[in-house]
């Protein structure tokens, strides 16, 4: 999950002295000599791939509430306490919902003639009751005045919303890097103004969308009703990537909610060959068979939480955070949504076991469940531990700072600092030893949608690092191409030295981490 918030902050500081929350930190200081056995340890006996491995291929989809998450979750707890991290455990952070997993699943084309389809069913989203053949239905934006009078017409029949969409190629390659002169933008950022004709147009087409969107609602529900077979999507993606996640009924994961109705999502060159074809009047006939296993069983959902305790006898309650979130959709293996992330904050945890390092301040990682539901993880751990704003509990002041991973495989290029003055000075510091490896950019730039959101809420250090976007907006974030072969082997080990140099950091300053 990923959404970018941009705010401007005009506080001034000293170059050499920053003053935050009553906090006065000196030019800070790092052990080059860790932080060169980091980088050693890092780049030269990584093992994150191996941990990535075991997350996707071993492990499956991760679904919260999941065989899938569950796999992966006991997996790193055998390693972490194979490797003498402490207290290794799952951790209750609240009620989730209901467990989904997808059992089988075919659909294909029959006539005018047979072609297999790629077609992923929507999570929560119940079975056909075995293999179906049925013929497709369209709906244009012209039926929504009659579709009462069309209902009986649905019975038996497979639904899909009519487009005249044309499909544009965009002729840009799907992977990039940051330039130069992006990364420098960042650096210097300054919003936009606060109205433009392209934030109009945008506006515009928003509500386009959502009434679009409420018109298959409608379409949907009265499909349901009159007993059709399935409703089918399509995804945004082009070239067999189908950009595939939840139902689109919200909630359907509740405990008490109904099983969602049967939804489909399929290529974007498959739909609209079917609507090429119903508009041609020519009939389309599908064979479909989805079977799925949804359980109230268990409906607490459960985090990865981890420890490498303190040294320092007045430092040792302070924690340093670390986390991504394990789980993922049902389309693909999320590698780079995102075991990327999780396979990193394993490798650092290793790290610092594997090197004997000796923080000052308890490291402590988590792993996020219900993070692509909103992320619930994080938000129950964090309400649960720390508290809210206005009513903080003892471990709220006592935290330091929490790092995230959450933007696929691309390599670490700096930071964003959240508005945090203070935390940008320091950040500019622990970034040098890593210039020759790319990453220098520190931005007052707000970055969100993912898990130190839930640390920035209640008024605590949260961080996400600048990563390269390589094609994870194009490709595979939240689709059925998120697999192990598109990570970045060196761009991972790159990522895990320079996160693990950022926590021991961390752990070890003589001050308290600058809050805003």
């Amino acid at each position: 999950m990923r959404l970018f918030i941009s705010l401007l902050f005009t506080t001034l500081f000293s170059a050499s002295v920053i003053a935050q929350s009553g906090v006065m930190i000196e030019k800070p200081t790092i052990d080059i000599e860790v932080v060169n056995k980091i980088i050693a340890e890092g780049m030269n006996n990584s093992k994150v791939m191996q941990h990535a491995f075991y997350l996707t291929d071993v492990s499956g989809p991760r679904l919260t509430n999941s065989p899938g998450y569950q796999r992966a979750a006991e997996w790193a707890i055998k390693e972490l306490k194979k490797w003498g991290v402490e207290n290794a455990h799952l951790e209750s952070w609240g009620e989730f919902g209901k467990s989904w997993n997808l059992d089988k699943s075919y659909i294909a084309m029959t006539a005018p003639y047979y072609k297999p389809l790629i077609a992923y069913p929507k999570t929560w989203t119940k079975g056909t009751n075995g293999l179906q053949h049925a013929e497709l239905m369209v709906i244009n934006a012209a039926d929504s005045g009659r579709l009462e009078s069309m209902a009986a017409s649905m019975k038996g029949k497979i639904i899909v919303m009519g487009t005249e969409e044309v499909y544009k190629q965009s002729f840009k390659a799907d992977a990039s890097r940051y330039t130069d002169e992006d990364l420098a933008k960042m650096a210097g950022f300054v919003p936009p103004p606060v109205d433009t004709a392209a934030q109009r147009r945008q506006r515009e087409g928003f509500a386009r969308r959502m009434g679009n969107m409420g018109l298959a609602a409608r379409v949907r529900t009265l499909a349901e009703k009159s007993g059709a077979v399935a409703m089918l999507s399509m995804s945004r993606g082009h070239d067999g990537t189908l950009f595939v996640q939840g139902p689109s009924a919200r909630g359907a994961q509740n405990k008490d909610s109904a099983d969602a109705f049967t939804e489909i999502m399929v290529s974007m060159e498959d739909y609209m060959t079917f609507c090429r074809l119903a508009k041609a009047g020519i009939p389309v006939k599908l064979d479909v068979d989805v079977k799925t296993t949804i359980s109230k069983q268990v409906v607490e959902s459960y985090n990865v939480i981890a420890e490498i305790p303190g040294t320092d006898p007045k430092l040792k309650d302070e924690v340093v955070m670390l986390g991504a979130h394990l789980d993922s959709w049902q389309s693909a293996t999320g590698a780079t949504d995102n075991a990327a992330g999780s396979a990193v904050m394993l490798e650092v945890m290793r790290i610092i076991k594997q090197l004997g390092l000796k923080p000052k301040r308890t490291v402590r990682l988590a792993l996020w469940s219900g993070e692509e539901q909103g992320l619930l993880g994080s938000a129950g751990y964090v309400k649960k531990t720390f508290g809210e704003v206005d009513k903080p509990t003892p471990a709220h002041e006592k935290f330091q700072c929490y790092f995230n991973i959450d933007n696929g495989t691309g390599k670490v290029r700096g930071i964003y600092a959240q508005g945090n003055a203070g935390a940008s000075k320091v950040f500019s510091e622990w970034l040098a030893p890593f210039k020759e490896m790319g990453a220098s950019t520190v931005t007052l730039q707000n970055t969100g949608g993912t898990d130190h959101g839930s640390f920035q809420r209640v008024g605590l250090p949260g961080f996400q690092f600048i990563q390269d976007p390589i094609e994870y907006d194009t490709r595979t974030h939240h689709t059925n191409m998120d697999s192990y072969d598109h990570l970045i082997a060196d761009d991972m080990k790159q990522i895990s030295t320079i996160v693990a140099s950022f926590v021991y950091n961390a752990a070890m300053m003589d001050e308290k981490f600058p809050r805003k």
